[in-house]
C-alpha cells in the first residue's frame, strides 16, 4: 500500500528573472517499510520536494502542478491548520542542521515534550518517560535531556533531532540531508542509527542526499533526480545495472570496496539554469551520448524491468552506453 504518492509534481520559485522550475513533473511512490532514497546533485530539487510534501516551501515557492496524497488525503489542497495536524504527528523530519533546529534558550527534554504535547494529552510523566525512551533508542543518556543544545556535540544534536522525530511515532519519516557537517565517522553513526529504526520500528522513510554511497547502503528504494526531473527510478538495481547515462555517470564517480581500484570519472559541466531549462532532456548537454533526438524531445519514464523505470531515449543501447561510460574519455569530449 502506498504510504505517499507524489504525480506530476512541479514546484517553482518566483524570481526577478522569471519562475525557477526547481521540481517538474515528478512522480513517485513510497509503500509501507519503504526505505525510499532520492539522490542527486545540490539544487536538483530534492530537498524542495521534502517541503512540498510538509507543507513549508518558502514565501515564493510555490506548487504549480501535480498532486501530494498521503493517507488519502491531498496533502497540496490542505490548509495550513490542517496540515499542523499532520506535521509531527503523521510526517516527521530529521533535518539537515540540528543546531538550527533547535530552540537554543530551551533543554532539550522541552523540546520534545512540546512537540508531544502540541498533538497529544499526556501526563508531565508520561511525556518524560517517552523522552527518556527515545533518548535510548538513539543512543543518547537520558540523563542528557536536561542539557542545552550547545552542550551536545553536532552528532548527539542530530541523535537528539532524531528522537524528536519520533516522539509521536509517525508515519513517514523524511531525513533531508541528515549528515550535512558532521564528520565521516559521525556520519556512520547517524545512518546506522536511522537504519535500525527503520529495521526495527518498520518505519516507512524517505531519506535525501547527493551520496550514492549512503542510498546504496541503507536504501531499498532508489530515485534520481537532476535538474528538478526523475531520471531513474526502482530497487538497489539501479546502481547494480543502471539504465540510464546520468546514474552511470554518478556511478563512475563514486568508489567502491567491492571492486578492484578503477579510475574514478566525473561528469563535466553543470547542471542548467532551471529558470531557463534546455529543451529536450534536461541531461543532454553534459551527456556523451546526446543525439538531437536528445536535444529537441523530452523523454518520458519507460519501464525497463519490474518497478524500474528510465527516462532516456536510447535505452536499446544502454548496454553499448554502458561499455564506454567506464572509459574517462568517453566524458572527455561530453
Amino acid at each position: 500500500m502506498a504510504v505517499l504518492e507524489v504525480s506530476d509534481l512541479r514546484v517553482y520559485f518566483r524570481t526577478a528573472k522569471g519562475p525557477s522550475k526547481a521540481v517538474d513533473g515528478v512522480s513517485f511512490a513510497i509503500h509501507e517499510g519503504d526505505y525510499l532514497g532520492l539522490v542527486g546533485e545540490s539544487g536538483c530539487g530534492k530537498s524542495t520536494i521534502a517541503k512540498a510534501i510538509l507543507g513549508i516551501l518558502p514565501p515564493n515557492g510555490e506548487i504549480a502542478g501535480g498532486s501530494i496524497r498521503f493517507g488519502g488525503r491531498l496533502l497540496n489542497t490542505l490548509s495550513d491548520r490542517e496540515l499542523n495536524e499532520i506535521r509531527w504527528k503523521e510526517i516527521s523530519l530529521v533535518p539537515q542542521s540540528a543546531m538550527h533546529s533547535f530552540d537554543p534558550v530551551y533543554r532539550i527534554e522541552q523540546q520534545l515534550i512540546e512537540a508531544y504535547a502540541a498533538h497529544r494529552r499526556a501526563s508531565s510523566r508520561t511525556m518524560q518517560a517517552r523522552a527518556a525512551e527515545l533518548f535510548q533508542m538513539v543512543g543518547l543518556d537520558p540523563a542528557r535531556l536536561k542539557d542545552y543544545p550547545h552542550q551536545f556535540s553536532g552528532g548527539m544534536r542530530q541523535r537528539a533531532m532524531i528522537a524528536m522525530a519520533l516522539v509521536l511515532d509517525p508515519v513517514l519519516i523524511i531525513a533531508d540531508e541528515p549528515t550535512t557537517g558532521l564528520d565521516v565517522i559521525v556520519q556512520d553513526q547517524i545512518l546506522v542509527r536511522l537504519k535500525e529504526i527503520h529495521e526495527r520500528l518498520r518505519k516507512t522513510m524517505l531519506l535525501i542526499t547527493h551520496d550514492l554511497a549512503v542510498v546504496s547502503e541503507n536504501c531499498n528504494r532508489i530515485a534520481v533526480m537532476y535538474a528538478g526531473k526523475l531520471m531513474e527510478y526502482g530497487d538497489r538495481v539501479v546502481f547494480r545495472q543502471p539504465q540510464h547515462p546520468y546514474t552511470l555517470g554518478l556511478v563512475n564517480a563514486f568508489p567502491s570496496i567491492g571492486e578492484e581500484m578503477r579510475e574514478l570519472i566525473s561528469i563535466p559541466g553543470a547542471p542548467p539554469d532551471l529558470i531557463a531549462p534546455p529543451p529536450g532532456c534536461r541531461f543532454h548537454e553534459r551527456c556523451p551520448f546526446a543525439t538531437e533526438q536528445c536535444s529537441a524531445e523530452e523523454p518520458v519514464l519507460r519501464e525497463v524491468g519490474p518497478g524500474h523505470v528510465s527516462a532516456c531515449h536510447h535505452l536499446d543501447r544502454i548496454e553499448e552506453f554502458r561499455v564506454a561510460a567506464r572509459d574517462a574519455a568517453t566524458w572527455a569530449g561530453a
